[in-house]
């Protein structure tokens, strides 16, 4: 079944639970959950060890179902933008499954403190949660008054895709000086180097991921819009909404050095 939090008794527990989100796969390792992760994306890559040793069941859109049957987890951790919806109705048929909606760092802080309950680990996901949100009151200080640098952000090529204005990675743009020019947009548009060029986009950040952007997809943007400031960026950092947010502070900080000199 599809679990709703209110309906879960405190007293509860999962011993053999499969996580179908990268990044909150790594919030479970944070969580000390090593003994009771037994399975994991090919996407999770992070920690590196539970990515050799665990039991990998497909990717994030197509779960071996064979594979979770034969693991048969009490919960299955999924998320409603990363899996597929149809797959999730179907595994939530025979299993305990929680659908996660990140779409903020609101929604992030929420969802980590809802794993902690929903796995036993309440005080320490609480922690992470509160070291979060400290470090990007930080952030938001630092960049109160100072002028948003006007961006996009790619995450795709053949088409171009950009980031909309109702996305995870949206939200992590404006706590680094960025605004977003596609903003008015849904989710993740395909755009144009005209449309870049229309805009007066003064930056464009290229994702190290789903599409591993390198040096020389930045040189070919280049030729075509010589005079706008192209870098490549760490796209765990703008995207993942685990524990790895502790980390996405002091890079975020960095960066907007890095865009504005």
């Amino acid at each position: 079944m599809i679990i709703d939090l209110q309906n879960i008794s405190p007293t509860h527990t999962y011993s053999r639970i499969i996580s179908l989100v990268p990044s909150i796969t790594e919030l479970l390792y944070n969580l000390d959950l090593e003994n009771e992760v037994a399975g994991i994306t090919k996407f999770c890559v992070h920690p590196a060890k539970w990515y050799k040793n665990k039991q990998r069941l497909g990717g994030t859109k197509s779960v071996k179902v064979d594979t979770v049957h034969f693991i048969k987890p009490d919960l299955i951790i999924a998320n409603k933008e990363e899996n597929v919806r149809d797959q999730i109705q179907e595994l939530a048929k025979s299993y305990d499954v929680f659908v996660t909606d990140v779409n903020n760092l609101a929604d992030a802080l929420t969802m980590i403190k809802n794993i902690g309950i929903l796995t036993g680990r309440k005080k320490q996901a609480f922690k992470i949660a509160g070291d979060i949100q400290i470090k990007f009151k930080k952030l938001t200080d630092l960049f109160h008054a100072k002028r948003k640098i006007k961006a996009t952000y790619l995450i795709w090529k053949k088409p171009y895709m950009a980031i909309g204005g109702d996305t995870f990675i949206n939200d992590m743009m404006q706590y680094c000086g960025l605004e977003n020019i596609f903003y008015s947009r849904k989710r993740y548009p395909e755009i144009s180097i005209d449309e870049i060029k229309e805009t007066g986009c003064e930056l464009i950040i290229l994702s190290s991921e789903p599409y591993p952007f390198k040096e020389k997809h930045l040189q070919e943007i280049q030729i075509q819009i010589p005079a706008t400031k192209i870098v490549l960026a760490d796209g765990e950092m703008f995207s993942w909404y685990g524990s790895r947010l502790l980390e996405a502070a002091r890079y975020f900080d960095e960066f907007y050095l890095k865009i504005s000199g």
